[in-house]
C-alpha cells in the first residue's frame, strides 16, 4: 500500500487532463485511490468530453473535478491553479500506476525544489515496444528532456517559476522540460510507469515512431507548434 515515509507531511497533487477517455481513465483513477488514502490530492480536468455523464460518474474517485478549454497545456495549468500540494504530478489518462510511486517522488524532490520523471514501459507485447521504450528512456536521460507519458513531477515553486506549461497545441512537455532544465536537471526514476501503446497500435508502430521523430526534429529546428499539431492530426491511422 502507498504510505508517507516517516513524518513526511508533504502532499502531491496528481493532475490528469482528459478528453473523451474510456476505460483507461477509470483504471488510472482506480490505481491512484491508495495515494488518495495516503493523503495526496487527485485532480481530474476535463477538456470537453462528449459524455459529460460518464465524467460526472468519476467524481467520487477524485478530490476535484474541473472543466477547462480543450488542450492539454491549458487543462494541466488549470489543475495546477486549483492544486494544494507541494509537488505537482502530471499524468496521462491512460497511465497505469503502482503503489509506492508517491514515496519515490517525495524522496526524489528532497529538501529543495526539483523536478523529474519516470522511465516508461509501453503496454503492448510487440517486441518493437521493448526497443522503443528503451530508446525513449535513454534519450530522456541523456537530454534531460521529459515527455508527458513519463509522468512529469515538479515542485510547485519551480512550476510557478517557469510560468507553468506554455499554451501551445503540441510539445508543451518538451518546452516546459527545456525551461525547468535551465534551473536544475531532472531526477530520472526507474519506475516504470506503464503507458498505453494504443496510439502506436492504431497508427502503426513504425509509422508512429517515424512521425514522432519527425515532429521532434521539426520542433528542434524551430517549426511552430501549431503547424506540428496540424501534421499530427492529419497523420494517417
Amino acid at each position: 500500500m502507498s504510505s508517507r515515509q516517516g513524518s513526511d507531511t508533504r502532499m502531491i497533487s496528481i493532475i490528469i487532463p482528459c478528453l473523451n477517455e474510456g476505460q483507461g481513465l477509470q483504471r488510472c483513477l482506480s490505481d491512484l485511490q491508495a495515494m488518495r488514502s495516503a493523503g495526496h490530492e487527485l485532480i481530474l480536468v476535463d477538456g470537453g468530453s462528449r459524455e459529460r455523464g460518464l465524467i460526472a460518474k468519476l467524481e467520487p474517485y477524485v478530490d476535484r473535478l474541473l472543466y477547462a478549454s480543450p488542450g492539454r497545456a491549458q487543462q494541466m495549468n488549470s489543475g495546477a491553479m486549483h492544486a494544494s500540494g507541494d509537488v505537482y504530478w502530471f499524468l496521462h489518462a491512460d497511465s497505469r500506476i503502482r503503489d509506492g510511486m508517491d514515496c519515490e517522488i517525495l524522496a526524489a524532490v528532497g529538501s529543495k525544489p526539483s523536478w523529474g520523471r519516470f522511465d516508461i514501459r509501453l503496454s503492448g507485447s510487440h517486441p518493437l515496444f521493448r526497443i522503443i521504450e528503451r530508446m525513449m528512456n535513454w534519450r530522456s536521460r541523456i537530454s534531460g528532456i521529459a515527455t508527458g507519458d513519463q509522468g512529469i513531477f515538479v515542485h510547485c515553486r519551480l512550476f510557478e517559476q517557469v510560468g507553468g506549461f506554455p499554451l501551445q497545441p503540441l510539445m508543451e512537455d518538451i518546452e516546459i522540460s527545456r525551461r525547468l532544465k535551465r534551473l536544475t536537471l531532472p531526477v530520472c526514476l526507474h519506475g516504470p510507469l506503464v503507458t498505453s501503446s494504443r496510439r502506436w497500435e492504431s497508427k502503426g508502430i513504425v509509422r508512429t515512431m517515424l512521425l514522432m521523430w519527425m515532429l521532434r526534429f521539426a520542433y528542434w529546428v524551430g517549426v511552430k507548434p501549431k503547424h506540428l499539431a496540424r501534421l499530427y492530426t492529419l497523420a494517417p491511422g
